[in-house]
């Protein structure tokens, strides 16, 4: 029996068979659903799981899963009450189902199922496949975790940010260093400093066609690696729920700047209260726990101290990173922004951080803050090394493409 369609475009029965099994993990049941394909052992327990999780369609958002039986009983969805029931269903998806789709699983339990307080059981949470969105959630119940919990919760977070750490620090620290390289350009620089191809194209006009070529009236020059400061960059971030895998971005990139010594690095979280978590840069988890989601917020405030602290405004960016939703002075936080533009500063206004593009934010602060030449745009990881290069060395920021207008 072959898995080929026959030559006059039938389902062969290999791919007749695989499909009814697809079609029958789709719509569950305690019957085959009018399929009349039986599961295997392996089939079962999967359907297990998902039914477990998405059985109970009713006020869920509906789906094939959630519809009725053939038999027109309704299933519902259920993990039970404790954390080891919850912890054996995590090692079942984990068996059956590849990591990505894992992780979605887990956040529509929490979601779905209200799971967020058995995060808190030592068992259930070393059970957990850990990603961005895992340490949000931990972040949030930071308060309320016992003790008990929580050095289960940092083994995570502290894996989680260690896995984004080797995926995000060499090519940053590369991206940053010639950046930096690139904008201590010198007067006079040394034979072993000359910038040859600044060089060059600045004394192009001195070119001498009868002797093939250029006469480098000027020198174009880099300073050597530093060994001083010569940038400051503030990071300074918006605490509010919907920043969560913001934050944990912002701490893994904060934790690399600072480890660079020709940046003098300093990082801010804000809600209502501006708290200064610079001297916790050299672990990214301290920082990510002396964080607090929710709660409301003041960008008017938290702009206004880290303005206090700018001592070099031409040698520094300012990285603002909010959903723009602002409870406090909305003409102040724009002044502050225009006041530092025009002391030289280099300011960034990023509406995310993070891997899924541009959350809910304020459009008009959007825009009003484009007006003053701060762009403001959702940011991936990826992209941010090649952000702070460009604000490093005042040319334009790459953004990414507008999204397409709304209906």
């Amino acid at each position: 029996m072959t898995t080929d369609a026959t030559a006059d475009g039938t389902v062969s029965g290999a791919d007749a068979t695989e499909r009814l099994r697809r079609w029958r993990l789709v719509l569950g049941g305690d019957a085959a659903d009018g399929t009349g394909h039986a599961l295997t052992s392996r089939d079962a327990a999967m359907d297990g799981a998902l039914t477990a999780l998405y059985g109970n369609g009713e006020g869920q958002g509906g789906g094939a899963r959630g519809a009725k039986g053939s038999g027109g009983r309704g299933r519902s969805a259920g993990l039970g009450a404790s954390a080891p029931s919850v912890a054996r269903w995590l090692g079942d998806i984990r068996t059956y189902f590849p990591s990505s789709v894992v992780q979605v699983m887990q956040r529509d339990a929490i979601e779905r199922l209200g799971l967020s307080a058995l995060l808190l059981e030592p068992e259930m949470l070393a059970a957990v496949e850990a990603d961005v969105h895992l340490v949000g959630t931990l972040l949030s119940l930071n308060k309320a975790m016992p003790e008990t919990t929580k050095e289960t919760a940092r083994a995570v977070v502290r894996k989680v940010v260690e896995d984004l750490e080797k995926r995000l620090a060499t090519r940053t620290r590369s991206t940053l260093t010639g950046a930096l390289d690139r904008s201590a350009k010198v007067s006079r620089p040394r034979h072993r400093d000359i910038d040859w191809d600044r060089t060059i194209r600045a004394n192009l006009k001195n070119y001498l066609p009868e002797h093939d070529t250029v006469v480098p009236e000027r020198l174009v020059g880099h300073g050597r690696a530093a060994r001083s400061v010569k940038k400051e960059v503030v990071l300074c971030i918006d605490q509010s729920g919907s920043m969560a895998a913001s934050i944990v971005y912002a701490a893994v990139f904060g934790a690399v700047l600072a480890s660079m010594r020709s940046v003098a690095t300093r990082l801010v979280v804000f809600d209502t209260a501006v708290v200064d978590l610079t001297d916790q840069l050299d672990d990214p988890v301290d920082v990510l726990f002396g964080t607090r989601l929710g709660g409301g917020t003041d960008i008017n405030r938290a702009l206004a101290y880290c303005q206090e602290r700018i001592t070099r405004p031409a040698d520094t960016v300012v990285v603002l990173i909010s959903d723009l939703y602002e409870g406090g002075i909305r003409d102040g936080m724009l002044k502050r922004v225009a006041a530092m533009k025009a002391s030289g500063v280099q300011f960034v206004a990023l509406l995310a951080l993070s891997d899924e593009g541009a959350p809910a934010y304020d459009r008009d602060h959007a825009a009003a803050l484009a007006a003053l030449g701060a762009p403001a745009f959702a940011c991936t990881p990826d992209l941010f090394p090649e952000v702070m290069a460009a604000a490093i060395e005042k040319r334009p920021i790459p953004t990414p493409a507008p999204e397409p207008a709304g209906p």
